[in-house]
């Protein structure tokens, strides 16, 4: 799976995990493996794989890095982003924060957050207030309807 192909895969189901399926959410690990990753996904011959097309969709613009299922790393398509503004109140504040990776000078890799709701633009906050409930409880499909 080329890092186009990731991020088309996250376009297409709007919340994805990044690992392990969850609450019916598909995962990328498993995707990009063609099978069910038991354990850490590291450990996979496909690693490499995975390590680099996690990294793109990590890296987008269009996609929210957070932890809104079960507290694991959950990428969000943009075209979500209104309808989780617009519901945010059925998730626990700390799961909207967004991950962003970052690279200190020493080498070290550290997870940078930003709470909910400073990460988000004016226009999706615009969008948010427009939506209808139902239409948000729509877009998230059955995630919701287990959470």
């Amino acid at each position: 799976m080329t890092p186009g192909q990731a991020l088309a895969f996250v376009e297409r189901h709007g919340v994805v995990c990044e690992a392990s399926r969850r609450n019916g959410v598909p995962s990328l690990a498993d995707e990009i493996a063609g099978e069910l990753v038991r354990g850490n996904w590291w450990s996979h011959p496909r690693s490499k794989a995975i390590f680099a097309a996690t990294r793109a969709v990590r890296d987008s613009e269009d996609v929210l890095v957070c932890r809104l299922v079960d507290g694991k790393i959950t990428f969000l398509h943009r075209r979500l982003w209104p309808a989780l503004v617009r519901l945010a109140n059925r998730f626990a504040p700390a799961n909207l924060s967004r991950l962003r990776e970052v690279h200190t000078a020493s080498g070290k890799h550290m997870i940078e957050e930003t709470p909910f709701p400073d990460w988000v633009p004016p226009r999706v906050t615009a969008a948010a207030t427009r939506l209808k409930q139902a239409k948000a409880i729509e877009a998230f499909g059955t995630l919701l309807a287990q959470g």
